[in-house]
């Protein structure tokens, strides 16, 4: 049941925004009693939190398994990276418009956390950006920080156009963002 109301307060949130969104609408868009609701959260802001968490928690989990891969080099690692945060738009589309855009609803120690592991993801991928120009993948003079907000800009951003089912598939769009970082960065 946990599950069911993450999952429809997930598509309100997505439609209606966090605010307009109250707990009534989402017990009975699963036709269940509030009751049942405070049985799995104690607050809306708690369930906000919990989207939030399973967004970011799976994003690293991912980047994870792409950084220890230590058979590829830099630019592989960093063109998975980008594919990975396309591809989650196929199964967590709705799960960023709502991570990106409903932020600002949580309280400041909660948002804290988030931030945190936000930057953990960010500073993986500048330091996959460092490793290569350390090993000389990437031109000398990169600047890894502004090259990561930019990489994470264009591939998060692409929640709000991206359409899986549309004429390009996650590869394709991906392979054409790694292209464009990599000639900037390439040496």
């Amino acid at each position: 049941m946990k599950e069911k109301i993450t999952e429809h307060s997930i598509r309100l949130f997505e439609k209606k925004g966090f605010t307009e969104t109250s707990i009534q609408d989402i017990v009975e868009s699963i036709g269940v009693t509030k009751g049942t609701f405070y049985y799995y959260f104690s607050s809306k802001e708690e369930l906000l939190m919990d989207i939030h968490n399973r967004y970011i928690d799976q994003l690293l989990s991912e980047q994870e398994k792409i950084l220890l891969d230590e058979t590829k080099s830099s630019q592989e690692k960093l063109s998975d990276i980008v594919l990975m945060l396309i591809q989650s738009i196929r199964g967590q589309g709705p799960s960023a418009k709502v991570f990106f855009r409903e932020m600002q609803n949580l309280s400041q120690d909660r948002l804290e956390e988030i931030v945190q592991k936000r930057d953990e993801f960010r500073l993986n991928i500048q330091r996959v950006l460092e490793e290569g120009t350390e090993n000389g993948e990437f031109k000398p003079e990169l600047n890894a920080p502004i090259a990561t907000f930019g990489i994470l800009g264009m591939a998060n951003w692409s929640y709000q156009w991206f359409n899986p089912e549309g004429l390009m598939n996650e590869k394709e769009v991906s392979q054409i963002f790694t292209d464009m970082i990599l000639s900037g960065i390439k040496k």
